[in-house]
Order: C-alpha cells, then structure tokens, then sequence
C-alpha cells in the first residue's frame, strides 16, 4: 500500500468549515489534501490531479453527487466515498450501486472515516494484484477460500455451500459494504434479487457458527436496508 504521505485525497464538499475540518484531519495523518467545492470542479481534480481516494458530498450547489459519482466512474476507477447528510436507506443504495466503494453518514467520527480510507486503499492493492489473498483472519476466525475451509479459534467450523458462498464474496470486498441486491444476485441469481430473507437466514447462521453475537455483532455487520460489511483482513496461507 502507498504510504499515507503518497496519498491524495480528494474533498468535495461545498461547505468550507467542512473542507477545513478534513483538510486539517487528513494532513495530520500524512495525506496530501486536493479539495473542490462543486461538481465540476470535482471531475476536473479527478481527470488533472488523480488524486487517490475521493470523499463525496452529494449536496453540491452545480449537480447532484450522484451525477458526479456516475461521471467519474466513466473515466476513473478511483474509490469514493460519498460524505453526507442524507441517511435514507435509498441514497445508501443508490450510491453503492452507481459505484460509491463506501458510504458514511455525517457527522461522523473521524477515525472511522480514516478506516474506511484504509480499507478501500487495500481493496485497490486487491484488485490490481498488488495483495491478492485467499486467506482472511479475525480474533481467532481463519478462513482459506481456496481451500475452502473456515476455523474458529482452530476448531473447524462446517459451512453450507450458500454460507460459504456469501462469506467469500464478503471476504474479497472486506471492510465494504456489500449491498443485498449484489449479494442476492451473485448467490442465489439474477431472479431472487428480492429474496432478502433468503440472505437474512444465511447471515443469521454465519453469525451463530462464526461465533458474532447477533445483537449487536463486531464481526459481520450490517447496513440497515443496504446490506453487510465482514470485518477481517487478508493474511499469508495458514494451516486451517
């Protein structure tokens, strides 16, 4: 992964006390700060400056975020995260199906906010196959996709094929959300998008073998009405 200091991040947000926030934040972590106050100012950062990563408002006072995020997946694979006021369930979705990597509600915490830095950061080392890995581990949870096998504090954990087959998919976009609907379609297929209750038991089961507690889980979390986000991080090969 780039060091914190090679990273640029890109704000765009149109409230300054917003953009002085983060820029002061981010800078005392190491990252180098590019910001925008509009759209347009926004996809010229993206195209010109290549920045790294790109936190998204979506309120913008030139067009919609959403516009912004669906322009610059026409040209750049640069992870976002969209910023924002807006909690309803609809603009999560939105955002993560229009190719948001992540999404966080304002106000929010900013350690969280580094972490989902962190994250996508290691997805984009993932995808270039910079740190592919087969391997994930969380507090005593070892899973081996290639091998296909899961363990809990070492004592082998059986998994049906749906289980296992959600739990992969959540593997390879660990730290993410992964929404229902991409879930549902990747498992199940393209007509059981609606299913959710199908991925409801499956998860619920998960929880239970994987030793999260199902009240309030640490391990496999979930989005309200978005969909599930699997804490672990990629290791070396291990003996499962």
């Amino acid at each position: 992964m780039k060091s914190e200091g090679s990273t640029r991040i890109l704000i765009v947000d149109d409230e300054p006390q917003i953009r002085r926030f983060l820029r002061i934040s981010l800078a005392s972590q190491g990252y180098a700060v590019l910001e925008a106050e509009n759209g347009e100012q926004a996809l010229g950062a993206v195209y010109t400056q290549a920045p790294d990563v790109v936190l998204l408002d979506l309120g913008l006072p030139d067009m919609d975020g959403h516009e912004v995020l669906r322009g610059i997946r026409e040209h750049s694979s640069v992870p976002v995260i969209v910023v924002s006021v807006r909690d309803r369930e609809e603009e999560k979705v939105s955002s993560l199906d229009n190719g948001a990597n992540d999404y966080v509600t304002k106000p929010f915490g900013i350690q969280e906010l580094l972490a989902r830095i962190r994250a996508v950061q290691r997805q984009v080392l993932r995808a270039k196959g910079e740190a592919v890995a087969s391997c994930y581990a969380s507090q005593g949870l070892a899973i081996d996709l290639e091998l296909r096998r899961v363990a809990l504090n070492q004592v082998p954990v059986h998994l049906t094929r749906k289980e296992f087959a959600v739990l992969a998919r959540l593997c390879r976009y660990a730290g993410r959300v992964v929404t229902q609907t991409q879930l549902l379609k990747e498992v199940w297929g393209p007509t059981h998008v609606d299913d959710t209750h199908y991925l409801r038991i499956v998860v619920s089961r998960l929880r239970q073998k994987l030793g999260d507690d199902p009240q309030t889980p640490v391990l496999l979390q979930t989005e309200a009405g978005v969909g599930y986000r699997l804490l672990v991080e990629p290791v070396r090969a291990q003996a499962i």
